[in-house]
């Protein structure tokens, strides 16, 4: 299909026009028609395009190993490990690491629910911020390490971009978006319910199947650990500002992230 064809079908089709937008929404890779696209579907497109979002972050994670293993040919582990994370924030364009900075800034130096949602449409990184993101990438770098495998950690990179994705999805589950708020919890957030979760699990099954088989008790200790996050990061979302923001979100998937490498990076 030539390059036309392919554009007039995203344009046209709403799944497969959803699909890229989200590719779109969560990455820096070109998408067929994404220069031109019409902004105008955005809202709906979104809407639709939730249910991608764990399979893309398993492909991100795929990326990102493939990345590794390209590395760790030629550098020692934890060198390799830090190279690929690059590689996946210039994928990302440090999509969920931007997240993690204002959110470490905005509830970490806000002391009133209107300051807090004021740092939080603040682009400036402060000290809250910056602390907090190099432990963010800090604690997923050494989980990767000590796995001590580069194998093991291509396999949590992968596993890890899909739940990472899924804990969005149960995060927008059952945190309503901040009222009055703009933004992607504002767009989608009445939408995103357990239907769009067991949709995304679907969509990425085959990774999430995988895990299983890869190490089962590791995968339930995240699990476990996600759900002790989520139910404390609602109730702390919601006395602190009243719901979830776009970049509660982002911060949530990153969290999801770390969580499931350092379960798979337990000692054994």
């Amino acid at each position: 299909m030539s390059e036309v064809g392919v554009s007039s079908a995203w344009h046209d089709a709403p799944w497969p026009r959803a699909f890229f937008t989200a590719v779109q929404f969560l990455t820096r890779i070109p998408v067929p028609g994404g220069e031109t696209r019409d902004l105008s579907t955005f809202p709906e497109d979104i809407k639709r395009g939730l249910q991608f979002f764990p399979v893309i972050g398993a492909v991100v994670g795929l990326l990102t190993a493939l990345a590794l293993l390209i590395f760790d040919s030629v550098l020692p582990l934890p060198l390799a490990v830090i190279a690929a994370l690059a590689v996946e924030a210039r994928l990302t364009g440090a999509f969920h690491e931007d997240a993690v900075a204002d959110f470490c800034d905005a509830f970490g130096g806000g002391w009133t629910r209107e300051d807090v949602l004021r740092i939080l449409k603040d682009s400036r990184i402060g000290s809250y911020g910056a602390l907090g993101l190099v432990l963010a990438v800090g604690l997923r770098a050494g989980g990767l390490m000590a796995l001590d495998n580069v194998w093991l950690a291509a396999a949590a990179l992968v596993i890890a971009g899909a739940v990472g994705r899924l804990v969005i999805l149960v995060v927008m589950g059952v945190v309503p978006p901040v009222p009055a708020r703009d933004g992607l919890a504002k767009d989608v957030g009445q939408v995103a319910d357990w239907v769009t979760f067991w949709r995304g699990a679907m969509w990425c099954s085959p990774v999430l199947l995988f895990a299983l088989i890869h190490d089962f008790t590791g995968i339930l200790l995240a699990a476990v650990a996600v759900a002790m996050f989520v139910i404390w990061y609602r109730t702390y979302l919601v006395r602190r500002i009243g719901g979830v923001t776009g970049d509660c979100l982002g911060f949530s998937a990153y969290a999801g992230m770390i969580l499931t490498t350092l379960a798979l990076a337990r000692e054994s």
